[in-house]
């Protein structure tokens, strides 16, 4: 994780690596990570200074960090399990958040799609590096009524939606040959300007949180975590939540 303060110096094998390596087109030893380190001296973050619940806290570090021009602020690591515990995580867009959750778009019958028919549990990792800061959803997910789903798909760029048609996502395909032409066919059938139906297989879905977790990376690895916790509310009700410290 990057960050604009100076950092510790790193361990000196890896550091004469990059150095020697400069211009060249091969990198002769492997580079150590375990030598690759930074010092974060981001200010303190305190319960005190945070919202009365998570999503508008959400909201404000949203800002900070579309204000500090973050690269794609909202792309988010989504992870899933199946029924045999199997994870499996991906980096998805964050395509809208408020009181209710968090709300992303996919193919029903993805890898991910598939994990949560059969467990419904997620996670959502926001990774804002260059802030030393990063926000971390415990949560389920449900698919968003098919009003809003269709409504936002002929929002998206024409292309995005025959695309939407064209990928069989995660299954495997023969070659990347057969996925153009299968969009070419698309195009040719459904050209600029005319109306993309929605593939049945396409849609939203809402990540209602349990916890919201809001790291803030601090010097000598002494970190500073505030998590959200629910406590009561039901589902679609007004919620109720502790916000407590953890230890980094």
């Amino acid at each position: 994780m990057s960050e604009e303060n100076a950092p510790e110096a790193r361990g000196g094998d890896a550091e004469r690596e990059q150095r020697g390596s400069a211009g060249r087109g091969h990198v002769s030893h492997v580079l150590d990570p375990a030598g690759m380190r930074e010092q974060y001296r981001a200010e303190g973050i305190t319960a005190e200074a945070f919202a009365a619940e998570p999503m508008e806290q959400f909201g404000r570090w949203f800002t900070d960090a579309v204000s500090a021009g973050i690269f794609e602020p909202n792309a988010m690591v989504v992870s899933t399990a199946d029924t045999r515990g199997r994870p499996s995580s991906r980096t998805v867009l964050l395509k809208r958040y408020g009181g209710r959750g968090f709300v992303f778009y996919t193919n029903h019958t993805s890898r991910k799609g598939r994990d949560i028919a059969e467990n419904p549990h997620v996670a959502l990792l926001f990774p804002w590096h260059p802030m030393a800061r990063q926000v971390l959803v415990t949560g389920t997910a449900a698919h968003l009524d098919r009003v809003e789903t269709v409504a936002y798909f002929h929002s998206r760029p024409h292309g995005s939606q025959l695309g939407a048609w064209a990928s069989e996502q995660s299954r495997p395909v023969a070659s990347r040959e057969v996925l153009d032409e299968e969009y070419a066919r698309l195009a040719a059938r459904y050209p600029e300007g005319s109306e993309v139906p929605v593939p049945p297989h396409w849609g939203g879905y809402l990540v209602t949180p349990e916890t919201v977790e809001f790291w803030q990376g601090r010097e000598n690895r002494l970190h500073d975590r505030l998590r959200y916790r629910r406590t009561g509310g039901e589902r679609g009700a007004a919620s109720e939540w502790t916000l407590e410290r953890l230890s980094p």
